[in-house]
């Protein structure tokens, strides 16, 4: 599937219990400022990367509180035809949770799972999305990651869905499986694995965001009243990643690259 037909993340929005306390964590330690998003018909804030948006963060609804979601961070897959491709989700076994719905000006999207249960959203903007595959810089997200229950039949979900490709697969350490990754046209996207059983929590996707010391960044998570769940540590290629929660309970990651 080409650009202009859709398979691309282009919005990560964290959907939390205190988006104000939110605020002032990401912006200590990815650096990310806020700006009010003025065409949005209810009040919504944007995550800026500069002058860039990245994002947006909101308070948790109530109905997802009702069914016992917890914080999260939420990524939106660009989509020609949403309403379309809604029906190609509940054809190839996954479900709609809400939506599709229009936003004036913004664009119409739907909230919906995969097979194995991981939520995402579909989007379809109103306007021509600008700008084409580039190297993701400082504050902008770089990996987006599944753990789930059955990577290959994931996959066969998305490939069927957006045209995703599988590309590198490598062996997790101590016979922990196979980590595929996937990738649009010439752009490695990010990776699918099958959770380990200690792993608490359903199916889920992990958005990393590049910053430019993951060591320094961890260590202000800390400081700032979050957890570092797994690392700092190196992946193949130098890279260096740590996995993390926030005060509020919402899982992220973070990225940087090997120096050099």
């Amino acid at each position: 599937m080409s650009e202009s037909q859709g398979g691309k993340f282009v919005w990560y929005e964290l959907m939390t219990s205190d988006p104000d306390a939110a605020q002032s964590f990401y912006h200590e330690t990815i650096g990310w400022g806020t700006a009010p998003f003025e065409e949005s018909p209810e009040p919504y804030t944007m995550w800026m990367n500069g002058e860039s948006p990245v994002g947006g963060v909101m308070a948790l609804p109530e109905e997802a509180k009702q069914a016992g979601a917890p914080p999260h961070w939420i990524a939106y897959v660009t989509t020609p035809d949403v309403d379309a491709t809604a029906d190609k989700i509940k054809e190839l076994g996954g479900n709609l949770i809400h939506g599709p719905m229009e936003i004036p000006n913004v664009g119409r999207f739907a909230i919906v799972s995969d097979p194995q249960g991981a939520v995402f959203a579909i989007y379809k903007p109103a306007n021509e999305q600008p700008g084409g595959p580039h190297e993701p810089g400082v504050g902008e997200f770089s990996w987006h990651e599944l753990a789930t229950t059955d990577y290959e039949g994931a996959f066969d979900f998305y490939s069927k869905l957006f045209g995703w490709k599988k590309t590198e697969a490598m062996d997790m350490p101590e016979g922990a499986g196979v980590y595929q990754m996937y990738g649009l046209d010439d752009t490695t996207m990010g990776g699918m694995y099958n959770k380990p059983a200690e792993m608490p929590g359903p199916p889920m996707w992990l958005y990393y965001t590049t910053v430019s010391d993951v060591s320094e960044a961890a260590e202000t998570v800390k400081a700032k009243g979050g957890q570092v769940v797994n690392g700092p540590m190196e992946v193949p290629g130098g890279d260096m990643i740590a996995m993390c929660m926030d005060p509020q309970g919402a899982a992220f990651a973070i990225h940087s690259k090997a120096a050099g």
